[in-house]
């Protein structure tokens, strides 16, 4: 403990119970909100999602119990000694400031060696982790919303499909070259033949109009042709939508 450090039991027990008061009623009302999401999606019947929330809790269990255990082992391990050369290997920032050492990094230097891991850098590795793992559930969440988001467009385009406009304009007595109908001539371009050129467009049409209604129609179209017959009323929206639940179901898992 660094001089003039107040520890816990110089501290106002009022001031460790507000404390103590606030990370329960957060964790509480986290807990909360969680149990809300659950009773929603089973409520929607949205099994995957259930399964990608429990996921997201056992991470949250996880990294309290790294934390937990990197918080215990940081003394120890500042203490285990390793050969100054290994110590010295793979620095990602250069040299090191042995004015920076703790107690235990000196005790090591007193025999000419290098602490394993230093107690400064248990704490960052711990910051570390915690980030990584916030910013995998935080993107996580973002990617299953913006698909959210798109597929409510195509909600709209769903109930198109049964006018009599769209029967009409899907008639298979109505034949078409490919390189006629619009699917063909939105994607038929001179870069599909280019390689080089080939993965930069479609690297830029995914920021904007990725799906377009004609491709939505054409999908969902060689969907039925090749699982159902012609004149099937095949809900290819709601499809699409167990499909990215049980996408995000496996993208939400860290292995």
């Amino acid at each position: 403990m660094a001089e003039g450090e107040i520890t816990l039991e110089q501290t106002p027990t009022w001031a460790v119970a507000t404390v103590c008061f606030f990370l329960i009623f957060i964790s509480i009302f986290i807990e909360y909100l969680l149990h809300l999401l659950a009773k929603y999606f089973n409520k929607k019947r949205r099994t995957y999602l259930i399964q990608a929330l429990s996921k997201i809790k056992t991470e949250l269990m996880l990294l309290g119990f790294v934390s937990l255990l990197m918080t215990v082992l940081e003394k120890p391990v500042a203490k285990i000694c390793i050969p100054k050369s290994a110590g010295e290997t793979f620095l990602p920032c250069g040299s090191v400031d042995s004015s920076d050492w703790d107690e235990e990094e000196t005790k090591c230097s007193e025999q000419g060696k290098a602490s394993l891991l230093s107690t400064e850098g248990m704490t960052q590795l711990r910051y570390l982790i915690f980030v990584l793992a916030s910013f995998h559930s935080v993107l996580s969440i973002l990617t299953f919303g913006l698909g959210m988001a798109k597929m409510r467009r195509w909600e709209s385009w769903e109930a198109e499909t049964r006018t009599l406009d769209y029967q009409f304009s899907t008639d298979p007595r109505r034949f078409q070259l490919t390189h006629q109908t619009l699917f063909g001539k939105r994607h038929l371009r001179y870069w599909n033949e280019n390689s080089v050129l080939r993965w930069p467009a479609c690297f830029l049409r995914q920021f904007y109009g990725s799906v377009l209604k004609v491709d939505y129609f054409t999908l969902r179209h060689g969907f039925i042709m090749a699982h159902f017959d012609q004149d099937s009323n095949f809900d290819f929206h709601k499809f699409i939508r167990r499909a990215l639940d049980k996408d995000f179901g496996v993208v939400v898992g860290i292995r």
